[in-house]
């Protein structure tokens, strides 16, 4: 299910499924996507940040056109204690891969893979630096 902001509509709260990831996009190029992303950071609720979120940057290969700068969200994902991926949708290869590690990640925290949890993929995709 895809939102373009948070807080999600609370209406249909009884229809809509248990949220296992929550994956916010960031779009080089826009500093609305960056803005947008961190007013929603506020309605996420504390515990998703262990292990139930990333940070997904796109259009790295229009570096021309930046308007984001990836330090800012590589700080996002300090301070949130969550992974940032880097993606460049106009790349066939780069998108699939990018997919099934989105997919891996979700399988992971929706505990369809046994003896790995959520809290503990997101320790091992932290900075081995840090």
């Amino acid at each position: 299910h895809l939102a373009t902001s948070l807080p999600l509509p609370s209406e249909r709260d009884h229809l809509r499924p248990r949220i296992d990831l929550i994956v916010f996009m960031i779009d080089i190029k826009s500093k609305y996507s960056l803005k947008n992303v961190e007013a929603s950071l506020a309605h996420v609720d504390a515990s998703f940040f262990l292990g139930k979120v990333c940070f997904l940057l796109t259009g790295l290969g229009r570096v021309n056109a930046c308007n984001v700068e990836t330090n800012a969200v590589c700080k996002l994902g300090e301070t949130y204690c969550s992974p940032v991926l880097f993606c460049e949708l106009e790349l066939e290869g780069i998108r699939v891969a990018t997919a099934q590690r989105l997919l891996r990640m979700l399988q992971i925290c929706a505990g369809h893979i046994p003896g790995v949890s959520a809290l503990s993929f997101g320790s091992l995709m932290r900075n081995s630096d840090d």
